[in-house]
């Protein structure tokens, strides 16, 4: 293996309009939308100069999403800051930020299509 483990991730929603008002409100961002046939694309944009990875909600018809066992972990300078956002935007805190001990501190949630999220900061 070459790199970082990880290379990509999508995570599966039912409902776009509303999982990116989700992930646009939380994260602080602005989706960006990928063209591509037979398939529903927004991506968290990336840079492959830098560490980690890119990656994109999708929904495609017959695919289902939530509980599927992946947990995608958003990086933060302070997870306290997207976990304060989360119920205000249709998810719920699954577990409040935690002390990861030397690696930092996580929040994990739920967004409102039913995935498990973390974020992950060092402060």
């Amino acid at each position: 293996m070459r790199g970082n483990a990880a290379c990509w991730f999508e995570i599966y929603v039912k409902d776009m309009t509303r999982a990116k008002a989700f992930y646009e409100g939380v994260l602080s961002t602005v989706l960006t939308h990928l063209e591509a046939p037979d398939i529903e694309m927004w991506t968290f944009g990336g840079d492959p100069e830098k560490p980690g990875c890119g990656g994109a909600l999708v929904h495609l018809e017959g695919v289902p999403c939530g509980g599927s066992g992946t947990l995608v972990y958003f990086s933060c300078e302070d997870c306290a800051v997207e976990e304060s956002r989360v119920v205000a935007h249709g998810g719920r805190i699954h577990r409040s930020k935690m002390s990861i001990g030397p690696y930092g501190f996580i929040t994990l949630a739920m967004d409102p299509e039913g995935n498990l999220i973390g974020f992950h900061s060092l402060k």
